[in-house]
């Protein structure tokens, strides 16, 4: 730590109650007089950070010092990250395995080299850091992924089609159809990384400054998390493209009729 740096981290204490509730009221009313229709969503999305959280900082205030403590809880991560891209999906719960394949597919050869190589320290405070933000892009990578291949497949059911009479087979014309969604799913991280320190200051960069860390360093783990965001999103999003063309991850409503 710079020795003139001292922590800049909010306290848990009635201001920041206090800042939580007024910045909740501005959500709720904004979509009250905007008629967003999402006000009784704030309010729960809000309630479940708040108690998530509390529960998640107490059990991580443990594991930190505990190796193995770590490692299960970014396997817990990893579950929870799997189910939650299915549900998004709209996949069937029997082919939850090739989805965690797919997020596994991304997460795995990131963290390996970042842990492996010393780059990011082999114990708690390393792992669960690194393999949240890691796992989260994954999952966020496979939800845009088969959701946009599901409606590239519905939109251009005749392109896909006309494949299929011409001779192609099942799997290659599906890929034909579903690769241009491959930009659009992963467009939200790549922008983040272009414009990194011009237009936003992500949360590795702000984690580390608010925890008393140089600038310098701040810059050192946002670029590692960027650059392994964008490589572990870019594996998960290519295998889980494979697995929707291949028919082993099929929205419901298309199962009936995709693959053929």
């Amino acid at each position: 730590m710079h020795p003139l740096a001292t922590t800049a981290a909010p306290h848990p204490d009635w201001r920041l109650a206090a800042v939580l509730l007024v910045l909740v009221a501005v959500a709720v009313a904004t979509s009250s007089v905007g008629r967003l229709g999402v006000g009784r969503v704030h309010l729960t999305a809000a309630a479940r950070a708040v108690v998530q959280l509390a529960i998640v900082s107490s059990v991580i205030a443990a594991l930190l010092t505990s190796l193995w403590g770590a490692i299960g809880f970014a396997l817990l991560m990893y579950v929870v990250a799997t189910a939650t891209a299915v549900r998004r999906v709209g996949a069937a719960r029997r082919q939850g395995g090739w989805v965690a394949l797919s997020v596994a597919a991304g997460v795995l050869p990131v963290l390996a080299l970042s842990l492996g190589s010393g780059v990011v320290p082999f114990n708690g405070a390393g792992i669960i850091p690194v393999a949240g933000i890691v796992i989260g892009g994954a999952m966020t990578a496979a939800t845009l992924t088969g959701r946009r291949a599901a409606d590239e497949l519905v939109a251009h059911r005749g392109t896909y089609e006309a494949a299929l009479a011409i001779g192609l087979p099942s799997t290659e014309a599906a890929y034909l159809v579903i690769e241009p969604s491959a930009r659009e799913a992963l467009m939200p991280g790549l922008d983040q990384t272009r414009t990194v320190g011009l237009v936003t200051l992500p949360g590795a960069f702000i984690g580390v400054l608010l925890g008393g860390g140089t600038p310098l360093e701040a810059g050192a783990a946002q670029v590692l998390v960027l650059i392994g965001l964008m490589a572990g999103q870019a594996i998960t999003c290519a295998v889980l493209l494979r697995l929707v063309a291949s028919g082993r991850v099929v929205r419901r409503d298309l199962a009936a009729v995709f693959p053929r």
